[in-house]
């Protein structure tokens, strides 16, 4: 991912208090700024938090300190509404914490619901945008979390629809608005995933990346994965990243299930530099050897190794 000039010294302004130069000064300056860093979105945290017995941001203050503790300077939080970021933005700034990126929700199969959540998406869209936001990442609700119903044909038409428009939107406030699926959009011939895609602008609509739940979602198949790749490659701005062995998260990423080797070098190949996310969660059966801290430094460590060709260093 590219992020824009003025989106990345936005930040670093609004983080670090550091002043905008001088136009005259900017092509030194952007020499100067090295590729975004790897940033961790907080589902992660929760799990590890959940097997502890502890909530992830029910203090919001000792969260974010061990989430800095473990080497980590850039967030990808999930968020509800506008005034979830306006708390946010000061913790970010105390921790020097950039937030390239969020996680919206969204319900945008039904005309109705899908006005209120386009109305919520923007209204985040104008409290992030000050501290240079420039990702949106949405998966659109299923008719039920955790059942087998999928869609009708003129619900994926809406919603696919309701997609387009919200990414038109937020496309006019300089943010990108990239396309998540979980396993529930991979069923059917992964109709709904493809339709989201082939119906809508790829202008206003990327491609978020969770591998893993691409591999999953198509019964643990990484000829899925890497035909996604080939298939819409060039629209895949983040890349959410979690390794599992045997078909089971693991407590730090690693080698594993997934040849994010081959995925590395498959994005290099069409010269796509994503936002790297990393997302190694726990579900049953995962190791339980240490805490998030230790875990995410460990998954920090690797990942700036394993993806350096995509880091740029």
């Amino acid at each position: 991912m590219h992020l824009r000039r003025r989106h990345f010294l936005s930040t670093l302004t609004a983080l670090t208090g550091i002043s905008l130069l001088p136009e005259t000064k900017l092509v030194q300056a952007k020499a100067a700024v090295k590729p975004y860093p790897i940033a961790c979105n907080s589902y992660s945290w929760l799990t590890f938090y959940g097997r502890q017995g502890k909530t992830w941001m029910a203090d919001p203050d000792a969260s974010l300190s061990e989430l800095t503790q473990s080497g980590l300077t850039a967030y990808e939080p999930a968020i509800n509404s506008a005034e979830e970021v306006t708390k946010l933005i000061p913790l970010l700034k105390k921790y020097k914490l950039a937030m390239p990126s969020l996680y919206v929700n969204s319900t945008l199969h039904q005309a109705a619901e899908a006005q209120k959540s386009i109305d919520t998406v923007l209204a985040i869209a104008e409290a992030a945008r000050p501290i240079g936001t420039s990702i949106f990442v949405t998966n659109p609700s299923p008719i039920k979390w955790g059942s087998n119903d999928d869609k009708s044909d003129a619900e994926l038409v809406e919603q696919a629809r309701n997609l387009d428009r919200l990414g038109a939107e937020l496309r006019k406030r300089d943010i990108t608005l990239a396309y998540h699926t979980h396993a529930p959009e991979h069923r059917q011939a992964a109709r709904e995933f493809h339709h989201m895609l082939l119906a809508t602008d790829p202008k206003n609509v990327s491609l978020c990346l969770d591998a893993h739940w691409v591999y999953r979602g198509s019964g643990n198949s990484q000829v899925a994965l890497f035909d996604v790749i080939k298939l819409y490659g060039k629209r895949i701005v983040e890349v959410h990243i979690r390794q599992s062995r045997e078909g089971i998260w693991q407590e730090t990423f690693g080698k594993g299930d997934i040849d994010y080797q081959r995925l590395t070098t498959d994005l290099k190949a069409i010269n796509s530099r994503p936002l790297l996310v990393l997302e190694q969660c726990l579900e049953k059966g995962s190791p339980n050897t240490m805490g998030p801290v230790e875990a995410h430094k460990q998954d920090l460590t690797y990942a700036k190794t394993f993806f350096s060709g995509l880091l740029g260093y």
